[in-house]
């Protein structure tokens, strides 16, 4: 018989269930289809060791922390849900029904909502959890070759136990409402209205305005000082102040926008008179008034989430398609292996925090050395760790154990065009003063050093030198014709695009000179090539700034050098794959000139294992910012739904009133229409202001490395919005009117 009634009760208040069931549903759907993400990269035939299990352990981790948000949605809908019945439950007790029956009703209904929310979750999940694993071969750049249907039991348990616990939440505080509720309460909730009380409008004006300067003063700190990300040592702390107390600020403004919110509304339109009295109008923004003052707190919340959502999805997706778009510039060759050599500063550090045990060994460079006999295997011009004076090349590694063997690893065998890259510093040997650094070069040309820039150490290094002869080499390994480099003249190279890049090209195509040595250099071209100036294979790329000259000046300049980069191409047919597998576990002795230790080994990447990583950080980026993005919408979709909902709820009787004096049906819906696109759009509104300021400086920070393109990122992300917050919209003004409808439609039965 209970549950004959319980199921009987949730069709007939199937409305009333609709918003708990969309979300409900929509968060078993997307739990699900994210936490499938590890089968969904076996499908896409991605065979990188771990990558299946870091980005499930990553996802999992993060369904936790979002399932408590969906918990804390779960019971604001429930408690829009209880509100509408109280006076059911009250109406069960006074027919002789006690509170036991009544609190397994309450059971029951539960249990049939949650049950059919999970079924059509977990269907709708597994639908989309299939068209997932296209997306993510898309992704890592893959073709499917064996797809399949597939199920995944450790996401189906996974989600079960989340809406378990939400289930269980649910279920105790619905219980302990009618435990604790008062049979003439539950009698009478329909009749209690929330209490509204309407703020002094110019008051509300005054801190609305005081709102609006702090948001203002807030996007101009942070488009003048950005994000604290290149500041170092001592002025990081003074920058991450700085953005903390700009944080502050727009955090406070935005709360105060929102509670001033009302007052402006009345007093804005009431200056209006020819809007102000027409229709419904006058009805419609004194209930804004006094709606707003009641959620001006979850309003501002809403913003800054709203604002969070956005940036992270835009800004998160972007960046990865930067770094995509920029792998081949930033990996000219198959492999390479830096050599980076001690400088004055760098040897104090190394002697007193990394090696103080071989301090005696390490020694000031005052030349480069050849980095391919260490390679290659032949005869070293320098004592070596090992006896003999032989090179010993790269000692192979077992893959399945690790430990070193005597097996030597022959680059000659795999090994085709291959150029040495030497960077030097640009003062002598010994010194510290660079003769090239980029606010010399800004300060010329009367420009504002880049914010790249800003707080890093690139002034007291200065840019690169690097002789035209290695230069010229590695222009012809990547099929482009050599550049001819006179003994007075100069080259700006850069690597990492944007910015930069047009600094360095402004700055030679304006016919600036540069010192070097006493000698002063004019430019040998107007135009800094950005694809030819890679010095190493790398994430984000490796040359900041280098200044190319004549082999013969260099060599009168006596440069503090400060690295080289061996880079090679395999041979001409040879399987990259298997020449990437002959040198994956290797690792190369220290080099030693005359007994000394000149620098030491640094990065060895292959241009393979970097598009793997890259592709790797692309997917985990977008996933998670699409997850953790789409929730946060719903969620804010979800109270704002619930909110306006409660608010016709209560409103409902001066619905009635309206219809009773004469207002006609439509006149009636545009009003509720109104309230609730303001209640939508405003906070929206808001968090989208924040997040083109917050999207600006990133995008200025970004163009360090490369143009930034947010168009694509942003159509998607809109897309997501629209199907989320627009229809959370739509669902509520449905839902409103026929709560309306119903309200209007007893008027002549009290």
């Amino acid at each position: 018989m209970l549950c004959k009634l319980a199921w009987g009760n949730v069709r007939r208040a199937g409305r009333d269930y609709l918003v708990y069931l969309l979300t409900l549903t929509l968060g078993v759907t997307v739990f699900y289809a994210f936490n499938t993400i590890s089968m969904q990269v076996d499908i896409a035939g991605i065979d990188e060791k771990g990558l299946a299990q870091v980005m499930g352990s990553m996802l999992g981790d993060l369904t936790y922390f979002l399932a408590g948000v969906m918990a804390f949605l779960m019971v604001y809908a429930n408690n829009f849900i209880m509100k509408r019945r109280k006076k059911e439950f009250g109406l069960y007790q006074v027919l002789g029904m006690g509170r036991g029956r009544v609190a397994t009703i309450m059971a029951l209904e539960t249990v049939i909502v949650s049950v059919g929310a999970f079924v059509a979750g977990i269907v709708l999940g597994v639908g989309l959890s299939q068209l997932m694993t296209f997306f993510t071969a898309s992704l890592f750049k893959t073709q499917i070759a064996n797809f399949h249907f597939f199920f995944s039991v450790h996401a189906f348990n996974l989600t079960l136990v989340c809406m378990l616990v939400m289930f269980v939440l649910t279920l105790l505080l619905n219980l302990r409402a009618v435990r604790r509720t008062k049979l003439i309460e539950l009698m009478g909730a329909e009749r209690r209205n929330e209490s509204i009380k309407t703020r002094n409008p110019w008051i509300a004006i005054a801190i609305f305005a005081v709102g609006v300067a702090l948001v203002g003063v807030a996007y101009y700190r942070l488009l003048r000082d950005g994000f604290p990300l290149t500041a170092t040592d001592s002025k990081l702390q003074e920058a991450m102040n700085q953005f903390g107390i700009t944080t502050a600020m727009v955090t406070v403004g935005t709360f105060a926008l929102f509670w001033g919110l009302s007052g402006m509304l009345i007093k804005l339109l009431q200056s209006l008179r020819g809007v102000y009295w027409r229709g419904l109008n006058m009805f419609t923004v004194r209930q804004l008034a006094a709606k707003v003052n009641t959620v001006c707190f979850s309003m501002g919340v809403i913003a800054m989430l709203l604002f969070l959502a956005i940036t992270s999805v835009t800004c998160g997706m972007s960046i990865a398609n930067v770094m995509n778009e920029n792998l081949e510039r930033y990996n000219p060759v198959d492999v390479s292996q830096t050599y980076v050599y001690y400088t004055p500063d760098t040897l104090d550090y190394y002697k007193e925090y990394i090696n103080p045990s071989e301090a005696d060994r390490m020694v000031l460079a005052d030349t480069t050395v050849d980095l391919y006999p260490a390679w290659h295997g032949d005869p070293w011009h320098g004592d070596r760790i090992d006896s003999d004076n032989v090179a010993d090349g790269i000692k192979g590694k077992s893959a399945d154990n690790n430990d070193e063997t005597s097996k030597k690893v022959n680059i000659a065998d795999i090994a085709g065009e291959h150029v040495q890259i030497d960077s030097y510093l640009s003062y002598p040997v010994g010194g510290s003063n660079p003769s090239v650094t980029p606010s010399e070069m800004c300060k010329i040309m009367g420009e504002k050093l880049p914010k790249a820039f800003g707080g890093s150490n690139a002034d007291a290094m200065g840019l690169f030198v690097t002789p035209a002869s290695q230069y010229n080499k590695l222009r012809q390994m990547m099929g482009e014709e050599p550049v001819h480099i006179g003994h007075d003249q100069y080259l700006l190279t850069c690597d990492m695009g944007g910015e930069l890049v047009d600094l360095y090209t402004k700055y030679m195509a304006d016919g600036h000179t540069l010192t070097l040595g006493g000698h002063t250099l004019k430019p040998a071209a107007d135009k800094s090539d950005e694809d030819t100036a890679a010095i190493a294979n790398s994430a984000m790329g490796s040359n900041p700034g280098t200044v190319v000259v004549a082999d013969e000046l260099l060599s009168q300049l006596n440069l503090q050098p400060y690295s080289s980069s061996l880079l090679v191409n395999y041979k001409q047919g040879m399987d990259t794959t298997e020449a990437d597998e002959s040198i994956k576990y290797t690792v190369l002795d220290n080099l030693l000139v005359d007994g000394k230790e000149p620098g030491s080994w640094g990065t060895f990447i292959t241009r393979s294992e970097m598009y793997v990583q890259a592709a790797q950080m692309n997917g985990l980026i977008s996933y998670l910012a699409i997850y953790i993005g789409f929730v946060l919408v719903v969620a804010c979709a979800a109270i704002l739904s619930i909110q306006q909902l409660s608010n016709v709820a209560d409103g409902s009787r001066s619905y009635r009133v309206l219809a009773q004096i004469g207002c006609d049906d439509r006149q009636i819906r545009h009003s509720v229409m109104a309230q609730q696109a303001v209640f939508f759009l405003f906070p929206l509104a808001v968090g989208l202001a924040h997040s083109f300021v917050a999207l600006k400086v990133i995008i200025e920070l970004v163009s360090i490395f490369g143009n930034m393109s947010i168009g694509g990122t942003v159509g998607l992300t809109c897309a997501i919005f629209l199907a989320a917050y627009g229809g959370y919209f739509l669902v509520t003004y449905l839902m409103s009117t026929g709560m309306v409808q119903a309200a209007i439609a007893t008027r002549y039965s009290e």
